[in-house]
């Protein structure tokens, strides 16, 4: 038993080695800024913000020095902030001489059904259209824009060409928690949404990172605009699945520029972040929490258990030929975030921590405070089927 166990997991780490869209080969999914000619572009920034006073400067700032001849205005949304968050976005502008481009508004009351950060890009991006743009830019308020960023989103939107282009920034990552953490998240996220299939106009797969997303209006319209995903929870890989579905191509990347500032300090604070969005993804079903559960402990947890407490010496080898496939798989995702490569050892006890965060999610769910973020629940129970 114990080696018909190891032989499973060796085949579940062969196979995402090998035949699993390569997500873990982290360097091949870098956005470099293109030599592409582009035409100049009209580019409205749509930006929900709530309560981002901390972050909110940087972020405008950094979009108001992009290089490139792209035409570049702001659209803040204030959702309901009360930490002067519109204001030290306006500040921002004045101070770069840049307040022409910059439009903040305050948002509008909730209504049913909808999400408060769609809600708000629902109506930065009602305001935007009437500067007729090129491209939507939707990004979060914690984002510190490389200077080449838009422009580089610009040019691959445009030799695909693609609807909807994403890169996943670089996340925060100095605490000792993020270390441990963040890594293996963008490590799991690629691995459910490989870019290679998600780029592939053959295959279903579509996902996208809502930190930066450069999106055709036209392509927004035919997906049905923000309204068709008004209650999405994981909006960003819902708006990439209905722009694939309405004949739209998508690209998925990353950027070791474009960086999150938005610091999780704790272990708590991370497994909040996870806990989110975590049994949203399972859709609500106790079952796929269970299975979920059973497969992460055989890819994750087996190998190292057998190599560890195995008396037989085959199991052991099996367990040892994964723990090493495993570790291969994620090493250049701690090269990409420069940590030492010993914590790839520590991803069995990692994967654990993710395991919790499901279950939590869950019991946040079934109380009826799933999805909860800043105040809000965004992923009621009662809502659900």
């Amino acid at each position: 038993m114990l080696t018909i166990a190891g032989a499973l997991s060796l085949l579940i780490w062969l196979y995402l080695h090998f035949f699993h869209g390569r997500f873990w080969r982290v360097g091949a999914l870098l956005a470099y800024p293109s030599p592409t000619e582009v035409p100049p572009a009209r580019i409205a920034v749509i930006i929900p913000a709530r309560d981002e006073a901390d972050v909110v400067g940087r972020c405008v700032a950094s979009l108001l020095e992009q290089n490139g001849d792209h035409s570049i205005h702001i659209f803040l949304v204030d959702d309901g902030s009360s930490d002067g968050t519109a204001e030290v976005a306006i500040a921002t502008a004045k101070s770069a001489g840049a307040l022409e481009h910059l439009n903040v508004s305050q948002g509008l009351p909730l209504p049913p059904g909808w999400s408060g950060k769609l809600w708000a890009v629902e109506q930065g991006v009602k305001k935007a259209r009437e500067l007729h743009p090129d491209f939507f830019l939707l990004t979060d308020a914690d984002i510190a824009h490389a200077p080449e960023s838009v422009a580089t989103l610009a040019a691959i939107a445009s030799t695909g060409p693609y609807g909807l282009a994403s890169f996943m920034v670089k996340l925060h990552c100095r605490t000792f928690a993020e270390r441990a953490l963040i890594p293996a998240f963008v490590f799991f996220f690629l691995k459910l949404y490989p870019p290679a299939w998600v780029s592939n106009p053959r295959c279903k797969m579509a996902g996208a990172a809502g930190g930066s997303i450069l999106l055709r209006p036209e392509a927004l319209e035919r997906a049905g605009g923000i309204e068709a995903i008004r209650g999405e929870v994981i909006d960003d890989c819902a708006l990439a699945r209905k722009v694939k579905e309405s004949g739209g191509r998508v690209w998925l990347g990353l950027s070791a520029e474009t960086r999150s500032i938005r610091p999780y300090g704790s272990f708590s604070e991370i497994g909040r972040m996870i806990s989110r969005a975590a049994f949203n993804q399972l859709k609500h079903s106790a079952l796929m929490l269970l299975l979920a559960l059973v497969g992460l402990s055989v890819t994750y947890l087996l190998p190292s258990a057998l190599l560890l407490f195995s008396h037989q010496w085959v199991p052991a080898l099996l367990g040892a030929a994964a723990w090493i496939l495993m570790t291969i798989c994620f090493l250049p995702t701690l090269r990409f975030y420069r940590l030492n490569p010993l914590w790839a050892l520590a991803l069995p006890v990692i994967a654990v921590f993710y395991m919790g965060a499901a279950v939590y999610s869950a019991v946040k769910f079934w109380a009826g405070r799933g999805g909860e973020w800043k105040g809000r629940i965004q992923d009621p129970a009662g809502n659900r089927g």
